[in-house]
């Protein structure tokens, strides 16, 4: 390649690896055009598979900072997957592949920017499609919605039933009360009932022995007077 050319691809090489979301390095050997037109196909829109250059690969890589990544890797016919969008579909493809055309060898690759394993793109593969995974989230979503509307419906009659039954244990309160402060209120009249009984009591007793006084006084006063004309009546006879 000229210079110019080599020059230019580095610079594309470059810009894959720092605008993708991720990278699959593989071995393609003994793939035919046909076969990598149908893997081209299978990793969809959002993926770029691109055969390249080891040495200007890894020049590309270290200009992006992902020399360590992969200058281990790069050996042998190599070419990469560059994912914009779904890695885990991009994933799924090129194990789906490698399955049905063994000589199609994931070698590792790089996903925002951290090393990955062969075995860690086998498990991103497991995972459900991006699409899958957005729906079941936004379905979650609208179930947690639904129960926090059904608890915000429900607080009203439940506070109207808390309502309720404070005013229920009030009237029950007030209802017992009452009864008691009639009872006090009883027994205080009682009370005083008693007490003016006994103050009659002691003013009749008081104006009975007040009587027997002035009797006592009375006969008293009789006494001498009854003495006095029996005396006169018995001079009278003896003269």
């Amino acid at each position: 390649m000229a210079r110019e050319d080599k020059v230019s691809a580095v610079a594309e090489l470059t810009e894959h690896f720092q605008t993708s979301d991720g990278a699959v390095l593989t071995e393609y050997r003994g793939l035919t055009v046909s076969q990598l037109a149908e893997l081209r196909a299978a990793l969809g829109g959002s993926t770029t598979y691109q055969v390249v250059k080891n040495t200007l690969t890894k020049r590309a890589a270290s200009e992006a900072g992902l020399a360590s990544e992969f200058d281990s890797l790069l050996s042998g016919p190599s070419a990469i997957a560059f994912v914009k969008g779904d890695v885990v579909e991009a994933a799924k493809g090129l194990r789906d592949f490698s399955r049905n055309n063994p000589l199609l060898v994931i070698k590792g690759g790089v996903l925002d920017g951290k090393a990955i394993t062969p075995a860690e793109i086998e498990r991103l593969a497991d995972l459900e499609p991006r699409e899958v995974l957005l729906a079941k989230l936004a379905g979650d979503m609208k179930a947690s919605m639904a129960k926090a509307a059904a608890v915000f419906n429900a607080l009203p009659a439940q506070m109207a039933q808390l309502a309720e039954a404070l005013r229920a244990k009030r009237e029950t309160e007030d209802g017992a009360e009452a009864p008691a402060a009639d009872a006090a209120a009883s027994d205080a009249a009682a009370s005083d009932a008693a007490a003016s009984d006994a103050a009659a009591s002691d003013a009749a007793a008081s104006d009975g022995a007040a009587a027997d006084g002035a009797a006592a006084d009375g006969a008293a006063a009789d006494a001498p007077a009854g003495d006095a004309a029996a005396e006169a009546q018995a001079e009278a006879a003896a003269e």
